[in-house]
């Protein structure tokens, strides 16, 4: 499954609770109609404090990251060249200032409960300069997986490696422009709990080898709303 995720910065001006109502209330039930799409998930950001975490932080300003599943990249594309497509861009003009768009493969690591209400934390991810794509890969993937599964009350873990960087819904952009190569979603019951995993033997352990392929760490509290 293809999962295509956009980073928003909403229009200047307008107040977060009503960045936060249009996105939801208007522009979600337009996103809706995109023919293919499988799932839709709207990531709101709540707070940007490195909680658990003690890392340098990347620039990227955002108030919220969009999710939009579909079977396949030829999916995918049929919708990025609806109709559909077009009316979306249309209303972004009354919601956003900037939005970059990024294609991702996705690798579900511990696989969240439903129906539990639990605290959703995601997080940019920007490799080392000395470190390979195929490296940071290799790292991520095979190894630092298997140490966030060690985290304590972890309850879920999904990584999604960057494959594709857009500016807005047109050119290509390059990691200079937008320096995300992976973008985390990790799941606990609170704020107190991920905490206290990253404080744990096994959340030192973690991010010490984090330092070995990540430069930075940008991690957002997001309220989830599961469109579709």
């Amino acid at each position: 499954m293809s999962v295509r995720m956009g980073l928003l910065r909403r229009r200047s001006g307008m107040s977060p609770a009503a960045f936060r109502d249009h996105w939801r209330d208007i522009h979600a039930p337009i996103a809706a109609r995109l023919p293919g799409l499988r799932r839709y998930h709207q990531n709101h950001i709540v707070d940007t404090e490195q909680r658990g975490i003690d890392y340098p932080r990347g620039p990227l300003t955002i108030d919220g990251i969009s999710e939009l599943w579909f079977d396949d990249e030829a999916s995918m594309q049929r919708a990025i060249k609806s109709d559909v497509m077009d009316a979306l861009a249309a209303d972004e003009a009354n919601l956003i200032d900037d939005i970059h768009v990024i294609t991702a493969e996705q690798h579900v690591v511990i696989p969240t409960p439903s129906g539990v209400p639990l605290l959703k934390r995601m997080s940019t991810l920007k490799r080392r300069d000395d470190v390979s794509p195929e490296t940071f890969r290799h790292e991520w993937f095979e190894i630092h997986s298997i140490l966030v599964k060690r985290l304590p009350q972890v309850k879920g873990y999904t990584q999604n490696l960057v494959i594709d960087r857009r500016h807005g819904r047109g050119a290509a952009a390059s990691r200079e422009e937008l320096p995300v190569d992976g973008i985390v979603e990790l799941w606990f019951e609170d704020v107190s709990s991920l905490e206290s995993a990253f404080r744990s033997p096994a959340g030192v352990t973690l991010m010490t080898h984090a330092r070995e392929f990540i430069a930075e760490i940008s991690t957002f509290l997001v309220d989830v709303h599961e469109v579709v």
